[in-house]
């Protein structure tokens, strides 16, 4: 790639020391000097660029790779070419990822607007009442509410609106134009731009005039080293506290409603949408554009499809897909069914037409 003024190349990083750090082997120690600065795709990685192959489908990008070395697994390993230097990894695309982050640490969370900034910017609002630790970045046109709490090392975004008696934790990034009320963070959250947490959930009675609006007065929970992308909202509690479990990450234009729990660890891609009082166990995935009923249980572990309709509890481990969503296999075979009997239709049609 051609320089990147938003993410610069790293001052460089041995093959040898690299290697050391990713936890794989070096196959050819007389590479052990190059110089390793950025990442890349295969297809047009060039010298002092790392890439990794993670199947045979992308054999084809090989053929105009120039990279510094290659990550991959000993499987895959007889296709890269002698001349690339190749780090043997289990786990390619882990070790890719741990590459990355240090090559490019300045990617990994949303930048600051305001270069070189330290404290409180004085176009910005910080409450009297507020307690900020050292190290707190507060950018223009942020405002940071009464009694609200932020701990060192975390950045407040411009134009961010962190509520009163919000709590934030050590080491968090709240991006640009994002919103925080009712809620306590823990440590290492990164919240991106735009995101709204902790307004008011979705809850209405009917009355003798029309709809009437249900107080709601709960919380959210954000745990340690969570990350909510852009645009995504999430809910306070109705009366008990909507909660992220740690280590959970949560693309952009996510609704996660009132009082519902997701566990530790979860993945939950683009255009889920997540009905109130739904819980959600640790290590689920959620494929985008699903939507996911309320009032039930998706238990640890299970995979749901993109784009499927969730309507009842999912046992821990399944692998559900459709709508409404169902096991995976079943799903699946019903496809098939479907456009067996499509074909056919087709197939009489064209008889008749003859």
């Amino acid at each position: 790639m051609e320089f990147n003024q938003f993410f610069p190349p790293h001052d460089g990083i041995s093959l040898r020391e690299l290697a050391s750090h990713l936890g794989a082997d070096l196959l050819d120690d007389s590479a052990g000097d190059r110089r390793i600065r950025s990442v890349a795709p295969v297809a047009r990685a060039v010298e002092g660029q790392i890439c990794y192959l993670r199947s045979r489908k992308s054999r084809g990008d090989l053929s105009t790779c120039r990279a510094s070395a290659i990550i991959c697994e000993g499987a895959i390993r007889p296709l890269v070419p002698d001349h690339i230097p190749v780090l043997l990894s289990p786990k390619p695309e882990t070790a890719f990822a741990i590459a990355g982050a240090l090559l490019h640490p300045n990617a990994m969370r949303p930048a600051p607007v305001v270069s070189d900034l330290a404290g409180v910017h004085p176009a910005s609002h910080v409450d009297p009442t507020a307690r900020l630790e050292q190290d707190v970045e507060v950018e223009p046109m942020a405002v940071v509410g009464a009694r609200a709490e932020i701990g060192s090392g975390t950045r407040i975004g411009a134009g961010a609106v962190i509520g009163a008696d919000v709590k934030i934790g050590r080491g968090c990034t709240i991006a640009p134009g994002a919103t925080v009320l009712a809620a306590f963070l823990g440590n290492g959250v990164i919240i991106h731009n735009g995101a709204r947490v902790g307004q008011d959930g979705f809850g209405y009675a009917p009355g003798p005039r029309g709809m009437l609006k249900v107080v709601q007065v709960g919380r959210v929970i954000i745990q340690d080293n969570v990350e909510i992308g852009a645009n995504t909202t999430i809910d306070r509690g109705t009366m008990d506290d909507t909660v992220i479990g740690e280590g959970t990450k949560i693309d952009n234009l996510v609704q996660v409603g009132h009082n519902v729990r997701i566990g530790r660890h979860c993945g939950i891609v683009s255009g889920v949408g997540i009905a109130g009082s739904t819980t959600i166990g640790d290590g689920v995935m959620i494929g985008g554009a699903s939507g996911v009923n309320g009032h039930i249980t998706i238990g640890d572990g299970a995979q749901i499809a993109a784009m499927s309709g969730v309507i009842a509890d999912v046992p821990a481990g399944a692998r559900f897909g459709g709508i409404p969503a169902r096991p995976l296999k079943d799903f699946l075979r019903d496809v098939a069914e479907a456009l067996s009997r499509s074909d056919e239709r087709s197939r009489r049609k064209g008889d008749k037409n003859e």
